[in-house]
């Protein structure tokens, strides 16, 4: 597994956001940083998504940013054009996922079945992102897979917050998860940015708690 994704399982928790002005792009980033949470993964859900990440990455060096909701070849490009450290996506488009892998950027296709899982292993990944987690089976259905696919690792989003991080990070092949309950859009768009940090900073406990209970 790479530095990248090392780090992703380090921290356990993977803020999914939604930025609509760029603007607001940096104080969110140093809110993350603040909260002991240094990553981002911005969603391409609006217009500003390659922006804001040119600008976290000039900003704030020591922000892990990754592009999220990739949907087009165009959007790809955008992601890499942009800097983005890694990226991630809702399903399997093969175009898209052997761009990234051409360029060099790690990505996290999603799945949600044993078909999918293998398309990832025909690519040499052995990191994918379970989507939508939840109504997919949850962590029922990431237990079913761990048998005949030992050498995979998730990351479980859709559907997960505080209530029930604990059940996915204590399942062996689950390295973080993806969520945006410690970063909610209203949150971002009101300037709460103390507030993110401090629900940043309790989903890091909460998610190190997990972890040391497995």
């Amino acid at each position: 597994m790479n530095d990248i994704f090392q780090t992703l399982g380090r921290l356990g928790i993977i803020p999914v956001i939604k930025l609509e002005n760029p603007e607001t792009a940096v104080q969110l980033g140093r809110a993350l940083i603040d909260g002991k949470l240094p990553v981002a993964e911005v969603t391409f859900r609006t217009a500003s998504a390659a922006e804001s990440i040119k600008r976290l990455r000039k900003e704030l060096p020591d922000l892990l940013v990754g592009a999220g909701t990739v949907l087009t070849l165009a959007q790809a490009e955008a992601a890499v054009e942009a800097g983005a450290h890694f990226a991630v996506t809702p399903g399997f488009n093969p175009r898209i996922v052997e761009y990234f892998i051409g360029k060099g950027i790690p990505v996290i296709p999603g799945i949600n079945s044993p078909t999918q899982v293998e398309m990832g292993l025909e690519r040499g990944l052995q990191l994918l992102k379970f989507f939508p987690a939840e109504v997919s089976g949850g962590t029922r259905m990431l237990k079913a897979l761990y048998g005949p696919y030992t050498e995979v690792q998730f990351v479980p989003t859709g559907g997960i917050d505080s209530g029930n991080l604990a059940d996915y990070l204590r399942l062996p092949n689950v390295v973080a998860c993806g969520g945006s309950w410690m970063v909610k859009e209203e949150s971002i768009k009101q300037g709460r940015f103390t507030d993110i940090a401090a629900a940043c900073m309790m989903a890091v406990e909460l998610a190190a708690a997990c972890r040391n209970k497995i």
